[in-house]
């Protein structure tokens, strides 16, 4: 029966860790895939997430299954996190939470929930956007339709013409955003931008989907959920897509969580009840380990205050990284890619063609996607001369290249 199959290419993104574990050079970077790295080039266990892990095993009494949901004595907690303390939605009853195999988990569960609640939905995904959004939404079966996002030319968002095209929307279609650090661009929407979609969804009758990844790299814990926040006091059903890969460092381990906002706790509930059935069909239970660690931290002060400090180090860090590289490649004349530094969280796009960024890899040992977009964690004081001579090296000088 195999022999019907043809050879599927790697992921063009997961591929390159083979390619990179496997290159023999001194010189070799990794800009490509995104986990944390410190200045050792390290993705450590934090610090809070250790001590959480032992206490959680010390404790564990058992290993039998919770439900579809996950441990239901946890969810409030991670819903607070990403609705804050007693947000309206939660006092009334009209959010809910359950766990899911990381934030792509949870993607795809929202992905089916809402082809269950209307069949012909159609789902507005920015462009550009992540590299597994098209295929990992699209696969439940769902009509995708692209809106403009990014101005190459200034390096931001281009709200022109994103609300112009958002104009277009229609009653059951459901709007995609990343509520901060977005990937591949680093550039985000505003709160007013947050405000302006709300109008725009409660006027066309649309849900919003809300991909959370990063909460804390950008900005801080609570400024970085404010978007998501806002559309959910706005009154819109929102579907708020959690990841806990990347602000706990949890990326093997697969935590994440889906949390459902509507109008009213019936219409919530409804959505709940199916969400469930369909996670039985999907994978039946979400592991609990890393959910476990989540809320083990949040729900103690001290390991709540530990987190939260190392958090705020990786923010830091990535903030000082855009700068240096900024900064060493403005030194040889290539000062297009200033924008990079007021961009947030861990990715940026280069702005390079395909060629130049295969340069990178195959010439230079530097590895990235062929769009150009790099993780910035991957730069560091050791390496960025050499990364910035290399970028100079395979596209000239781009001073005037935006």
């Amino acid at each position: 029966m195999f022999e019907n199959l043809d050879v599927i290419p790697p992921d063009p993104i997961l591929g390159l860790i083979g390619r990179f574990r496997d290159d023999p050079s001194l010189d070799k970077v990794d800009l490509g895939v995104g986990v944390y790295r410190d200045e050792s080039g390290r993705t450590p266990v934090m610090g809070a997430v250790r001590e959480a892990e032992r206490l959680e095993v010390e404790s564990a009494s058992s290993k039998a299954y919770f439900g579809q949901a996950g441990n239901p004595a946890i969810n409030p907690l991670i819903q607070e996190l990403i609705l804050g303390p007693a947000h309206p939605a939660t006092v009334s009853e009209r959010a809910v939470t359950l766990q899911t195999p990381g934030g792509s988990g949870a993607l795809r569960v929202a992905a089916e929930l809402l082809l269950e609640a209307n069949p012909g939905v159609r789902v507005w995904v920015p462009s550009p956007t992540w590299a597994n959004h098209v295929p990992l939404v699209g696969a439940a079966g769902i009509d995708l339709v692209s809106y403009p996002y990014y101005d190459p030319d200034t390096a931001t968002v281009d709200r022109d013409e994103l609300f112009t095209a958002l104009e277009g929307l229609e009653a059951g279609d459901v709007v995609l955003v990343h509520a901060t650090c977005h990937n591949p661009t680093g550039a985000d929407l505003t709160l007013d931008d947050f405000r302006t979609l709300a109008e725009i969804a409660l006027a066309k009758g649309t849900p919003v989907l809300v991909d959370s990844a990063y909460q804390g790299l950008a900005t801080g814990l609570e400024a970085d959920a404010a978007g998501a926040r806002l559309l959910v006091q706005a009154g819109l059903e929102v579907l708020i897509c959690t990841s806990f890969s990347k602000n706990f460092g949890l990326y093997r381990d697969r935590a994440g969580a889906l949390t459902m906002c509507g109008p009213s706790s019936r219409t919530v509930g409804a959505a709940f009840s199916n969400a469930l059935r369909l996670v039985r069909t999907m994978y039946s239970t979400p592991p609990d380990h890393g959910p476990a660690t989540v809320a083990r931290i949040l729900g103690a002060e001290g390991l709540r205050s530990r987190w939260v400090g190392e958090l705020e180090h990786m923010r830091a860090r990535l903030i000082s990284l855009r700068h240096t590289l900024v900064d060493a490649l403005g030194a040889r004349g290539a000062e297009g890619y200033a924008p990079i530094a007021d961009q947030r969280g861990m990715f940026s796009l280069l702005g390079i063609d395909e060629n130049a960024a295969r340069k990178l890899t195959d010439e230079y040992h530097i590895y990235l996607p062929t769009n150009g977009r790099i993780n910035v964690a991957g730069i560091s004081d050791a390496n960025v001369d050499y990364v910035a001579d290399a970028i100079v090296a395979v596209t000239g000088d781009q001073s005037e290249r935006r």
